[in-house]
């Protein structure tokens, strides 16, 4: 590998909130990866594609809730996969499912979900996904038509797949991570997964019995009536990406869709919600 990269160190505080925005706001950036430190997060970007203005409009680096601090180092070639792999542990989820990467050993665990993330969000290590995984562990979604919205690696419909689920539809609106579930759904050997890249407009005259939303709160408020379009009678819900103060706001709105609500899990002041459609 010939190209030379510069690595910013960011150091935030509060760290697990704050990183999480950061590297969002720079996924939008020529960033290609990132490496979370005991400090904050590591973001890399190829030297040719530096600008001195790529941060300006960084929003939550002028944020008055966050602290962040940064130096800039400039690194020779490395091999990315075994940075990466250094940096993967495996996620088990009430020991029965087992999130893991290629590189680690196979589990006995029930449900055994093999992960290669690169830069798309779900691996199971966020509180939003964790949530998730546990709702649809807890669920029997055999034979139920469903949809993983704002899919990220795939892992949600992967686990749905492996539950009994089918068909499903996996969207995500950025390209790598509808290339990125591509993947994943191959390694994992599921065949009734169809991935799409876009947003909610493709969901015009589809309809599900089970739809899993781990996107954020303005996106999810956005995309609602259109949800609750396409969730058949008795059909379920799963929401999540947003925070505990945001569920007010969420419930009401999934109220005025007609959604019932059922009940919550929470972790660390992120929440995820099930409803349920009459």
């Amino acid at each position: 590998m010939s190209n030379i990269y510069l690595g910013f160190h960011f150091k935030v505080d509060p760290k697990e909130l704050g990183s999480e925005i950061l590297v969002a706001e720079l996924g939008e950036k020529p960033f290609e990866s990132f490496i979370e430190t005991e400090l904050g997060v590591i973001a890399y970007i190829q030297k040719e594609f530096y600008t001195k203005d790529v941060l300006d409009d960084i929003f939550i680096l002028t944020s008055p809730e966050f602290t962040i601090s940064y130096h800039i180092e400039e690194i020779e070639p490395v091999n990315w996969n075994e940075e990466w792999e250094k940096n993967f542990n495996p996620i088990d989820v009430d020991g029965i499912c087992y999130v893991r990467a290629p590189f680690h050993e196979k589990t006995t665990a029930k449900y055994d979900i093999i992960i290669e993330p690169k830069m798309s969000f779900g691996t199971g290590h966020h509180e939003t996904t964790h949530m998730m995984i546990q709702h649809l562990l807890a669920t029997d979604v055999t034979n139920k038509k469903t949809l993983d919205m704002g899919c990220g690696t795939a892992i949600l419909a992967i686990l749905a797949e492996m539950k009994g689920a089918k068909p499903t539809d996996a969207i995500d609106i950025d390209n790598w991570c509808y290339l990125n579930s591509i993947e994943n759904i191959e390694r994992n050997n599921c065949t009734n997964i169809t991935v799409y890249e876009g947003n909610a407009s493709l969901l015009v005259d589809k309809n599900y019995d089970l739809i899993l939303a781990n996107i954020n709160r303005n996106i999810l408020l956005n995309d609602m009536e259109q949800y609750a379009k396409c969730l058949n009678p008795n059909g379920i819900l799963f929401l999540s990406g947003f925070y505990t103060e945001d569920m007010p706001a969420i419930t009401e709105c999934c109220k005025m869709n007609k959604l019932t609500y059922i009940n919550k899990l929470e972790r660390n002041n992120w929440v995820s919600l099930q409803f349920h459609k009459k």
